[in-house]
């Protein structure tokens, strides 16, 4: 038995893998199996091999299961991973049975992953409690992977998937191994601003593929912000038709966002749209008069507009009407409600809300006014029995910050500072600070990313588990779809691995490296342009597919 990855005390883990090692010197002619992407929790594999004919396999319902066929989001899954398990074979469909045969080896097929889902959740989205666990184990007589939920178990295709190699004949071959998995934390995103580059649809859905291959189970989509508005509200069409780059060309139609939601559920990714506000609205003014806040100099209207207007009630006529609309077309149960970065100058010179100020007994406090700001949007997604999500400004000015629910922290300096902070007044975190993408660095150091240690900052377990996950941030003021895929990709599983598998089993660089650098070569056959983390090649280099 080689035991590659288990929840032993160091030492002993040594020991294994050292005698584990000369065991398999000892049967060199049977090659190690492949690894998994990110790390497993705990993973045995053995020398024992055996050949794959993908004309005589098969993915299969047991006749237990809770999920039979017509699950979408299985039977697709079946489909797509047959390819992704056998990349380069085009000898024929893929192999599929209504149900588990009594003797499934009697002929249709020679080997057959097994799946069993304990509850039937074939028709919903996945949601921030979402179960990922799983246990596969591949053995002579055939795959049987074990979930809970469907979610985990596309999460158990995945590694099967990851577990199938080629010898240097092009045979396929999977070694004997079993698996006990689940992700360290619930919520493993990316985010990607479509405002200030607009991204095609195809390229989103790209991403999210590339998401489900690394165990990312969150799409943050920053959709809009100054520069432009490419969301085609139903209610407010003027706010695209004057606020995107083109208002027919550069807009996310309301089948678009269908498209992107549902191709996200099947792979078992939530949606988590953001419209930030009052700040980064520039690109609303366009099109909804009287939003923003007008400028002052000199006692008189400059000409010039600044954050949403918080001292007008039609401001929260506007966005109670536009977040009931939100509610209605994303499924998820959260939405991100920014709250960063507000210039508060604007407000500073305008008359009206100097006047409200004073009303509200804010006295020259901006910081005052933009978290009742905040909190009367928070108290609107709360009647739709949503949760809002906000950035880090919104706690450091919040005086009661019991009526927030999840902060995510993104600024720089002493993030774990931010983030104990945050958890001890009980409330949820999400880190981003660490996963810029976009800052200044080069774009092959993965490490820093991998590095990472998101719980490192003196607090109680209580508060520790009120980190429910991180985010992979790529913002858009220098990526389109011409390079958003070599910026994500492999740095992005680096973040990804760090979410998911165990800490202490990924703490060194120099054993991630290779395993990186095979997932990477996995990425590339598979279609993601991703980019290369130092000297070397692939056997099979990316070709557009």
């Amino acid at each position: 038995m080689i035991t590659l990855f288990s929840h032993v005390k160091k030492e002993s883990k040594t020991t294994v893998l050292n005698l584990s090692f000369i065991f398999w010197l000892m049967l060199s002619e049977v090659p190690v199996a492949r690894g998994v992407w990110p790390l497993p929790q705990k993973m045995s594999q053995f020398a024992e091999r055996y050949p794959l004919n993908p004309q005589a396999f098969a993915i299969l319902h047991e006749n237990n299961s809770q999920a039979q066929p017509g699950c979408s989001v299985l039977d697709t899954a079946f489909k797509r991973y047959f390819s992704l398990t056998f990349p380069g074979y085009s000898g024929g469909k893929e192999r599929s049975s209504d149900c588990l045969a009594e003797n499934p080896f009697s002929g249709a097929y020679t080997y057959a992953l097994v799946v069993r889902v304990e509850e039937d959740d074939c028709d919903g989205y996945p949601n921030a409690e979402s179960e990922e666990k799983y246990n596969l184990r591949v053995s002579a007589g055939g795959g049987l992977l074990v979930a809970k939920t469907v979610w985990g178990a596309l999460r158990g295709l995945e590694s099967f998937s990851q577990l199938v190699y080629q010898d240097e004949h092009n045979n396929y071959f999977i070694n004997k191994t079993e698996i006990e998995d689940f992700p360290r934390f619930l919520h493993r995103g990316i985010l990607l601003d479509t405002s200030r580059h607009f991204l095609p649809v195809p390229t989103i859905l790209k991403t999210l593929d590339a998401m489900s291959y690394s165990k990312l189970n969150v799409f943050h989509w920053h959709i809009v912000d100054d520069p432009s508005f490419p969301y085609q509200s139903r209610s407010f069409p003027h706010l695209s038709n004057r606020g995107a780059f083109h208002p027919s060309t550069h807009v996310y139609s309301q089948t678009d966002v269908r498209r992107v939601i549902a191709h996200a559920r099947l792979r078992g990714i939530r949606v988590l749209p953001e419209f930030d506000t009052p700040g980064h609205t520039q690109s609303w003014g366009k099109g909804q008069p009287n939003l923003l806040t007008p400028c002052y100099h000199g006692g008189k209207p400059d000409g010039r507009l600044g954050p949403v207007n918080p001292a007008a009630g039609t401001s929260y006529q506007f966005m109670t009407r536009f977040l009931r609309e939100i509610h209605s077309v994303f499924p998820d149960s959260y939405v991100h409600l920014g709250g960063d970065e507000v210039d508060f100058s604007c407000w500073k010179s305008n008359p009206d809300v100097q006047m409200f100020m004073s009303k509200m007994g804010f006295g020259s406090d901006f910081t005052k006014l933009e978290a009742f700001y905040m909190e009367r949007l928070i108290n609107i997604i709360a009647s739709l029995n949503k949760t809002s999500i906000v950035w880090q400004e919104v706690f450091d000015y919040h005086e009661k910050p019991k009526s927030l629910s999840v902060v995510e922290v993104w600024r720089g300096g002493c993030y774990l500072c931010e983030v104990r902070k945050v958890t001890q007044a009980g409330l949820r975190a999400i880190l981003a600070s660490p996963w810029y993408l976009d800052q200044p660095g080069p774009t092959h150091d993965w490490s820093r990313y991998y590095n990472v240690r998101p719980l490192a900052f003196m607090g109680s377990v209580q508060q520790k588990q009120l980190v429910i996950g991180g985010e992979i941030c790529l913002w858009g003021e220098y990526v389109d779809a011409t390079n958003l895929a070599p910026m994500l990709w492999p740095r992005a599983s680096a973040a990804a691995e760090r979410l998911w598998s165990d800490e202490e089993q990924t703490c060194t660089v120099s054993e991630a490296f290779p395993r990186l650098a095979k997932f990477r070569c996995s990425l590339l056959r598979r279609g993601v342009q991703a980019g290369p983390l130092s000297v070397g090649h692939c056997q099979q280099e990316y070709q557009e597919l």
